[in-house]
């Protein structure tokens, strides 16, 4: 074998681990709450994937801490209520009716759900097929839509969402919500199907970026795994 194949052998083998480690840690979170409606989901990454455009610590802090808390608190939320049999989403499309802890933790729940399944370490690059043709009769270009849509992340004053969502009129529409609101709910200012999110809580980027918002965004389209995209946005076009 030579050097250069045990090298790649070598950092394959590191990331299974990583993976598996990662894997055995949620397991242990979740096993203890089987019973409960709402769990933290196992990302299909390793917390190291994303560097260096999203690092390791942030991630890990991300999705086992504050996720996490999300959970927690909406399970407590919905604890002894009809809310326990219904999924995340018939939730959300009825928040008003529900207190506002149900809205905040419900949507920081689906929002990060949703954002981590964006994401992947072989990414970046642009849409194809249906979604391509979709930004372009919207945006003209994609980097017009780039920059709208990092326009309205960057311009969310203190914590929120950007999105992308085919909304009730059935066009691609740019949105910015605030704290854990989305386009599902029936509060929200924009309503629609989202297929696309970036969080832009500090939390999210903090420990990488400080107060370089716009940084941690132009990262984020390096990481941005436009397959998924793209599926998500012919399911709802069907």
């Amino acid at each position: 074998m030579d050097k250069r194949t045990f090298i790649k052998n070598s950092a394959v083998l590191s990331g299974a681990v990583l993976l598996s480690n990662q894997i055995q840690a949620i397991e242990l979170i979740t096993a203890e709450k089987q019973s409960e409606p709402f769990s933290l989901p196992i990302l299909s990454i390793s917390y190291d994937a994303l560097e260096p455009h999203f690092d390791k610590l942030t991630m890990e802090i991300h999705h086992l801490k504050h996720h996490q808390a999300y959970i927690n608190n909406l399970n407590k939320a919905v604890d002894g209520t009809k809310m326990e049999k219904l999924t995340i989403e018939e939730i959300l499309t009825n928040v008003s009716k529900y207190p506002v802890a149900v809205r905040n933790n419900g949507g920081g729940h689906y929002n990060h759900s949703f954002f981590w399944n964006l994401l992947s370490d072989n990414a970046g690059g642009a849409p194809l097929g249906k979604l391509a043709a979709a930004i372009a009769r919207k945006f003209t270009t994609f980097d017009n839509f780039k920059e709208e849509f990092s326009k309205a992340a960057l311009g969310r004053f203190g914590s929120g969402w950007a999105w992308l969502v085919l909304n009730e009129t059935k066009e691609l529409q740019i949105y910015s919500s605030p704290n854990q609101d989305n386009p599902l709910m029936d509060i929200s200012e924009v309503k629609g199907t989202p297929f696309l999110a970036l969080d832009v809580w500090e939390h999210a980027y903090y420990l990488k970026y400080q107060n370089k918002r716009a940084d941690y965004i132009s990262a984020f389209w390096k990481v941005v795994n436009w397959r998924v995209v793209e599926k998500k946005f012919e399911l709802i076009v069907k």
